[in-house]
């Protein structure tokens, strides 16, 4: 496949070549053990994203997530009281607060629907499907049957969020007659599902063989499609001969 030039791929973001970053001037003040403490809950949200996107809820065990994080099980446990509540703080550390921005720009935003419509896609992809991140949405289409719980809470905290801030746009596209009327649940829906499939692409790509998705393209097009399918003027049905 031929890359066109400064096109974004399904690929993992590039990572910074200084393999530590710099201590703040509060950070360096501080004594070593203090630090450390204070780093901890964030070390084990990390360590236990990563596991948890490479090997599902089912297969990731704290053990392995304190060695990760390099603390022992037992300093894991003075944070999180299992696996459950391990997930749900990944998730609201990491998803939740990407969903609080996309709420508050659309509280503001004051140009035309079609421009939020684009620039709220653009950004999930960027800050979730283009991260690892994405692989949260594939671990709960595999395994939200087995822990319905866990699934519960992803559907309180992302997916009716997620649902709601799109049916929004949808909804004040329509009331200022810069949408034609449509119903908003059911174009929610059609909105979200090709975004979904790339995130799940992306991470079936190793896996399936599967021919890469030039993911700016994509958007790109599924953004155009969308905005022309919202118009308001409705092209004449050409002469038939």
């Amino acid at each position: 496949m031929t890359h066109s030039p400064g096109a974004t791929y399904i690929t993992d973001p590039p990572v910074s070549n200084h393999p530590f970053p710099m201590p703040t001037a509060d950070a360096r003040t501080k004594p070593r053990w203090e630090r450390r403490k204070d780093a901890r809950p964030q070390e084990l949200l990390a360590a236990a994203l990563d596991l948890f996107v490479e090997r599902g809820f089912a297969a990731t065990r704290l053990d392995e997530v304190a060695a990760r994080a390099g603390v022992s099980k037992g300093t894991l446990y003075l944070y999180f009281e299992n696996k459950e509540e391990l997930f749900k703080a990944v998730v609201r550390e990491n998803m939740v607060p990407q969903l609080v921005d996309a709420e508050e720009l659309i509280a503001r935003f004051e140009g035309h629907t079609s421009e939020l419509l684009r620039t709220c896609i653009k950004n999930w992809w960027t800050r979730i499907g283009a991260t690892k991140l994405s692989g949260i949405s594939k671990l709960m289409i595999a395994e939200s049957g087995n822990f319905p719980d866990v699934a519960r809470f992803y559907h309180e905290e992302v997916v009716s969020r997620g649902e709601a801030l799109i049916r929004r746009i949808v909804e004040r596209g329509i009331a200022l007659e810069e949408f034609r009327p449509v119903d908003p649940v059911t174009a929610t829906r059609v909105i979200i599902a090709p975004v979904l499939m790339l995130m799940m692409w992306r991470h079936s790509l190793h896996y399936c063989h599967l021919e890469s998705i030039e993911a700016d393209a994509f958007l790109d097009c599924l953004i155009d499609l969308l905005t022309r399918g919202f118009e308001t003027s409705v092209p004449s049905t050409p002469p038939t001969h």
